[in-house]
C-alpha cells in the first residue's frame, strides 16, 4: 500500500536522527540534507514500487541511503569513489541494528563513458542537481539513463532553475549568476580524462525550463514532465521564521530555485 509524503518525510527525519543517512558531525552535509529532504521525499513517494534504482552522480549518497532503507535495491555511480568519502551513506548497517540492502557503487564519467549495466537493468534512475556540472554535452549521458531503464521505467532529473528570482536579481544588480570568476574560470584547473577536459566544480550551463523538455524528448523519453521546485527547506526552531521569505518567492513558480522532471522510458 502506498506511503504518504508525510509518512515519508517522518521516517527520512528519524534515519537523520539515527545518523544513518550521513555524519551528523559535518555542517556542510547537515546543510545539504536541510535544504534537499523535502525533493528526496518527494522522489522517494514517486519511486514506490520501483524496486531497482540507479542514482547517477551519487556523491553524498543521502538520496540512495533512503532509498535503500526503504526497501529499494540501490546503485549509485559518480566520477570517483564516494564510498570511502561518505561511509555513513554507503555502508550498508551504519548502527549495527537495522539491515537494510547493500547499495551497489560504480565508478564511471557519465560524460563520456557508458554507464557498466546492460539495458533495462533499472526500474528507475534519478539524476539530482548533476547535469549543470558537465563540461560537454548532455545529451549521451541522458541517452545512457534511458537505456538502462526498463520499459516503461521512470527517469527523474533536478537541475538550477536559470530563470530563478536569485539568478534574476544578480544580474539586475550587475552581477553573474555562475560560480566566483577568478577561481572557477580564471584559474580553474581541468580534470583530464580520455584526453578531454572536465570542469566538474562549478555550474557549466543552468537551465530553462524547455530545454531540458528537449533534453529529454531528444534523449528518446515521453510523457514528459517538467515543474518548477519549490524551494523549501527544512528548519526547526526560531529558524523557521526564515521560511516565510522563501513561501513568497515560490508565488511565482519561475522564480524557483530548481526544475524538476520526470518521464518514462
Amino acid at each position: 500500500m502506498p506511503v504518504s509524503r508525510a509518512e515519508l518525510f517522518a521516517r527520512a527525519l528519524a534515519l537523520r536522527t539515527q545518523g544513518r543517512l550521513y555524519d551528523l558531525r559535518d555542517a556542510g552535509l547537515d546543510d545539504v540534507f536541510r535544504g534537499s529532504v523535502d525533493r528526496f521525499v518527494e522522489i522517494a513517494w514517486r519511486l514506490q514500487g520501483r524496486r531497482r534504482v540507479l542514482d547517477v552522480g551519487a556523491g553524498h549518497g543521502m538520496l540512495v541511503a533512503l532509498l535503500a532503507a526503504l526497501g529499494h535495491d540501490c546503485h549509485g555511480v559518480d566520477h570517483e569513489d564516494m564510498c570511502a568519502r561518505y561511509p555513513v551513506a554507503y555502508r550498508s548497517d551504519p548502527q549495527g541494528s537495522v539491515a537494510r540492502p547493500p547499495i551497489g557503487f560504480d565508478v564511471c564519467n557519465i560524460e563520456v563513458d557508458p554507464l557498466p549495466f546492460a539495458s533495462q537493468s533499472f526500474d528507475a534512475v534519478t539524476c539530482c542537481q548533476v547535469l549543470e556540472h558537465f563540461t560537454h554535452s548532455h545529451l549521451p549521458a541522458v541517452r545512457e539513463m534511458h537505456r538502462v531503464l526498463v520499459q516503461g521505467g521512470l527517469l527523474e532529473v533536478d537541475v538550477p532553475n536559470v530563470a530563478s528570482f536569485r539568478n534574476r536579481s544578480r544580474l539586475l544588480r550587475g552581477r553573474n549568476i555562475t560560480y566566483d570568476y577568478a577561481e572557477h574560470y580564471l584559474h580553474a584547473e581541468p580534470v583530464l580524462y580520455h584526453g578531454l577536459s572536465f570542469y566538474p566544480l562549478r555550474h557549466n550551463r543552468e537551465f530553462a525550463r524547455g530545454e531540458l523538455r528537449l533534453l529529454l524528448f531528444e534523449a528518446g523519453f515521453r510523457d514528459i514532465d517538467v515543474q518548477y521546485l519549490k524551494s523549501r527547506r527544512w528548519r526547526s526552531g526560531l529558524s523557521r521564521l526564515q521560511s516565510a521569505g522563501t513561501a513568497l518567492k515560490d508565488l511565482v513558480p519561475s522564480f524557483r530555485k530548481s526544475l524538476i522532471a520526470w518521464a518514462v522510458k
